[in-house]
């Protein structure tokens, strides 16, 4: 069961990613990038790390969101209809992009993920309580430095 929600919801946020960039409306692309940072959301419910779901939807999808949309209200962008992509500028992005994809690859390659242990795990992992005994136990000093700077 989790995992035909968890292959659903990979599937919509690809969806959704894709569509932000191929939107030809800005509006749309932004709209399209909440659902993006809705699903990752959800992808992190099922990770067991509530909290960062919940930044995650508070910071990105409520108050960055908002931010880009009023800054594509402001510009109203649909004055300008010219065409501002050029072929060298389409030829620089797939050869950058290659090698971005080139460069993943061969990290990947190198890379030995470690397979799931269940003698290690710990169930509490991601949940605010243990974050916040972390925070207040072991990281006392640098968090109320951090809170008067924040202030």
């Amino acid at each position: 069961m989790i995992n035909n929600i968890w292959y659903f919801v990979t599937f919509l946020t690809l969806l959704s990613a894709v569509m932000v960039i191929t939107s030809r409306n800005p509006i749309n692309s932004v709209l399209y990038l909440i659902i993006t940072f809705f699903c990752l959301s959800v992808h992190y419910v099922l990770l067991n790390a509530q909290f960062l779901a919940a930044v995650n939807l508070i910071v990105y999808a409520g108050a960055i969101m908002v931010l880009f949309l009023f800054v594509i209200m402001f510009l109203n962008l649909r004055q300008s209809t010219t065409e501002s992509k050029t072929n060298l500028t389409k030829l620089a992005a797939a050869i950058l992009g290659g090698s971005l994809l080139v460069i993943m690859v061969a990290a990947m390659r190198k890379a030995q993920p470690e397979g799931f242990n269940p003698f290690s795990y710990q169930p509490g992992t991601g949940l605010v309580e243990g974050l916040g005994q972390v925070l207040f136990r072991d990281y006392l000093l640098p968090f109320e430095l951090v809170t008067v700077l924040f202030f």
